[in-house]
């Protein structure tokens, strides 16, 4: 039986190590058929990231820091070059200084506020503006979020508010790209130990919470996420735009 994602050309962002939500994304990317390009940012990931390109049969591995025009422009030009058609994109970026995500929000710098909202949202539109012209027979954008960004979540501070500002960049480009068979989504994932989440004061002390009030009484794995962002990619999402999809064992629909 083919693979959901047989004969679809994916790029993915973010794949930064084993642990990271876009690696089990990419490989049940992999797992289902499609052809995976991987960027990754900054010299200082090219062996990991190389590496783990390796592992996961990716066709092309290229260095892409999303806040910079020429490495826009070198994903441009290796879109161009690859000569087929992007079917799917995985956006897994977010970052804010440490700092500010330790600190109170009220006491957020104005250089730590545009760096996570460049970083974690803007970037969405910067990848989607030079990728959407190679989607030439439709495709999806996933991107990825949290429940901080409707609720207040303690110690996620200025990433809730670029989160925000990231489901509202998934609303208007599914609504400018829907013309063109572009679906843009987000999944919103219940906490996962991953690198990143360190930088989350007292992360651990939200996954217990999670684990004791999620109607599932666990918290969400990263192969469950992954399986969504297939279900995204995939003909069976075909009608599905401008969503927040949670999958997060039910927290979300949680009060008291």
């Amino acid at each position: 039986m083919p693979g959901l994602l047989e004969g679809k050309n994916a790029l993915i962002l973010g794949v930064a190590n084993r642990w990271s939500l876009a690696y089990a994304i990419a490989e049940a990317f992999r797992r289902e058929g499609a052809r995976l390009m991987l960027t990754y940012q900054g010299e200082r990931q090219r062996q990991t990231a190389e590496a783990l390109a390796a592992e996961l049969g990716a066709e092309q591995v290229l260095a892409c820091d999303v806040t910079q025009a020429e490495d826009l422009h070198r994903l441009d030009e290796a879109l161009r070059k690859n000569g087929r058609p992007l079917d799917a994109i995985v956006h897994s970026i977010a970052y804010a200084p440490r700092e500010d995500l330790s600190r109170p929000f009220l006491e957020t710098s104005e250089s730590g506020f545009l760096i996570a909202h460049r970083e974690s949202a803007y970037s969405l539109v910067a990848v989607a503006r030079v990728a959407a012209p190679y989607m030439t027979r439709g495709g999806s954008v996933t991107t990825l979020t949290y429940l901080g960004s409707t609720r207040v979540v303690p110690n996620y501070n200025v990433m809730g508010v670029a989160k925000a500002a990231l489901e509202a960049c998934v609303r208007y480009l599914a609504s400018e790209l829907g013309p063109r068979q572009i679906r843009v989504n987000a999944i919103s994932a219940g906490p996962i130990k991953t690198a990143s989440a360190r930088a989350i004061k007292d992360f651990s002390s939200v996954l217990d919470t999670v684990a004791e009030r999620a109607p599932l009484r666990r918290n969400t794995e990263p192969g469950e996420v992954a399986d969504a962002a297939v279900f995204l990619a995939s003909d069976l999402g075909r009608g599905v735009t401008g969503n927040i999809l949670f999958v997060d064992a039910g927290f979300q629909i949680m009060g008291l």
